[in-house]
């Protein structure tokens, strides 16, 4: 039975794989392009690896278990794979948002070109989230979280422009230089650790974490750098706003909705299961991860709300809004934890909206500057509705998704004993909500009120293999605000094991 982890990971690399050699014997062909025959072809493959692999995943996280040892990379270290409360959490929602999105692209990547080669590392990627999700122990994680950077550096670099590539290379050596960092501390770690594994609570031997404490907090806190590169964390977020403009929309919703929460997740289990919250709890790392959120959360609402080009202004808000999850992690406080993890689905839902909404306005109007978007609303009223709601979950208006993980946040704030911040958290997070609401409603507001002036225009909404999804989507970005208890009981038993 515990065989069956591998499926929903090779399934996806396999024929992503198979689509990147036919592609070179296309290319060796010399042909002009796929016929539509050929890219009805592309769409049916595609369409059922993406279920079929959403299908295998959730039936691996509605059986709640199970484990795989593959090798062993050197004496003690294997290739480890573990479903546990966490990895079912992050691969659900990967593989909902990862199918969604790839389903819109089906429409919008004839807008691009290429699509085979976008399909290709785009099924790949999949797998490597997957088995990012279930890894069972720090090596096997490491392991995947660089593939990921390596396959999903061609999404950026897409269109094949001098922008795009530079954008591909400096998201490249961000990603890098931030991974670089997390070896450096898995080195250590593995130095004091009784085991790799993931187990909740941490696994750092006491007396030798008594020992190393220096030198143990300062990988710890280097690797909260590195892999927060990932989840846009300052200093090292200034990829995001460099590749989203460039990357094609559903590229550009997967990176901040989905690849983002790779780096959250590679937080979330170097602090929770690896060195333990009650290592950190009162250290200087705290203090300094607790200094750096609030930092990146008022840094990335401030430069989203001046930003005119409407990608990159989503861009900076990922900078900020994952920001809050790191924030609600470094306060090592169950309800701050609570939050943190409910943060975490609901933006990724919600942003993966926003960027598809964007993706519709490029392809229907070749609209890329949030001044160009007046009247919007009058030709595509149904797009524009889902980019409203899912902008008052993101600002955290009741009883949107977002309303319940701020409240979590700010109540753990409150709770979590930790002087300054438990009042500055709160107040930064009221004024980052002020901000998102500044750079968000006024499109829904221009969109559907420009002016007595506004010329009558015919109503053509996006189509429908875009609009559904983004429907889809919005819906469960927002309606988890209503019905939040399944999914803060869910949480609260990962939280019960990791305190």
């Amino acid at each position: 039975m515990n065989s069956w982890i591998l499926l929903p990971v090779c399934l996806p690399v396999i024929v992503g794989a198979c689509l990147l050699i036919s592609l070179a014997f296309d290319r060796k062909k010399d042909a002009s392009g796929p016929s539509e025959e050929e890219l009805k072809k592309l769409h049916i493959i595609v369409f059922f690896t993406l279920i079929a692999t959403a299908v295998f995943t959730l039936a691996l996280v509605w059986a709640g278990k199970g484990s795989l040892a593959l090798f062993e990379i050197v004496k003690g270290i294997p290739v480890y794979f573990q479903i546990d409360g966490a990895g079912r959490l992050f691969a659900a929602i990967f593989c909902i948002a990862w199918t969604a999105v790839g389903i819109y692209a089906f429409t919008y990547m004839p807008h691009e070109g290429k699509e085979k080669q976008f399909f290709a590392f785009y099924l790949i990627v999949f797998g490597v989230l997957i088995a990012l999700a279930f890894s069972g122990n720090l090596v096997t994680m490491y392991l995947f979280y660089e593939l990921m950077t390596v396959m999903s550096a061609p999404l950026v670099l897409h269109n094949g422009s001098r922008e795009a590539i530079m954008a591909s290379l400096k998201y490249l050596f961000y990603s890098m230089c931030g991974a670089y960092l997390g070896l450096f501390a898995l080195f250590f770690l593995y130095q004091n650790c009784d085991t790799l594994t993931f187990t909740a609570g941490g696994t750092l031997n006491p007396e030798l974490a008594a020992q190393n404490g220096t030198i143990l907090l300062i990988a710890i806190f280097a690797a909260l750098i590195g892999f927060g590169a990932k989840a846009g964390m300052f200093p090292l977020h200034a990829w995001l706003p460099t590749a989203h403009p460039v990357a094609p929309s559903p590229a550009s919703a997967v990176l901040s909705g989905v690849i983002a929460k790779a780096g959250v997740l590679a937080v979330l289990r170097v602090v929770y299961y690896v060195a333990g919250a009650d290592f950190l709890r009162g250290s200087w790392v705290q203090t300094a991860w607790m200094t750096l959120t609030l930092l990146t959360v008022f840094m990335g609402s401030l430069l989203a709300f001046r930003e005119p080009v409407f990608k990159k202004r989503l861009a900076y808000s990922t900078v900020s809004q994952v920001s809050y999850i790191l924030f609600g992690l470094s306060l090592l406080c169950p309800t701050a934890f609570e939050g943190a993890m409910l943060h975490t689905v609901f933006h990724m839902f919600i942003k993966c909206t926003l960027f598809l909404v964007a993706g519709v306005f490029i392809v229907k109007c070749n609209k890329t500057r949030v001044d160009e978007l007046d009247g919007i609303g009058k030709q595509m009223p149904g797009t524009l509705w889902c980019f409203t709601f899912a902008s008052l979950a993101l600002i955290g208006i009741p009883p949107t998704s977002g309303f319940i993980s701020k409240w979590y946040l700010a109540q753990g704030a409150l709770e979590a004993n930790v002087g300054v911040f438990g009042w500055l958290g709160p107040v930064i997070l009221l004024v980052s909500a002020l901000l998102t609401a500044g750079y968000l409603l006024p499109v829904t507001m221009k969109g559907f009120f420009p002016g007595k002036d506004y010329p009558s225009v015919p109503k053509d909404d996006a189509p429908k293999g875009m609009l559904y999804p983004v429907l889809f989507l919005t819906a469960i970005a927002v309606l988890p605000g209503v019905v939040p208890n399944p999914l803060i009981g869910f949480i609260s038993r990962i939280a019960d094991l990791v305190f």
